[in-house]
């Protein structure tokens, strides 16, 4: 079973537990729980370039940018545990 290092829940979530945010150190991936996108913003994102079939577009609201600097941090080994 693979462990993963939890690095943070959106503040606001109540009762949902998603959006959600770890750190997976063996493989050094980002893993991110998010809303899955509508078509609308899928539609917008393929206009960049195309969603390969084995990924898909999730939506984090802004204010976890501190969870997602921390999980940078943990990729980037600078985090202090």
């Amino acid at each position: 079973m693979k462990k993963l290092r939890f690095i943070g829940i959106d503040p606001s979530t109540g009762d949902d537990e998603c959006p959600t945010v770890w750190y997976d150190e063996e493989a050094e991936e980002i893993v991110v729980q998010g809303w899955k996108a509508d078509d609308e913003l899928r539609t917008a994102c393929l206009e960049t370039g195309s969603i390969p079939e084995s990924e898909d577009v999730v939506r984090l609201p802004a204010r976890m940018v501190p969870i997602l600097r921390k999980a940078c941090d943990a990729a980037e080994g600078t985090d202090v545990r």
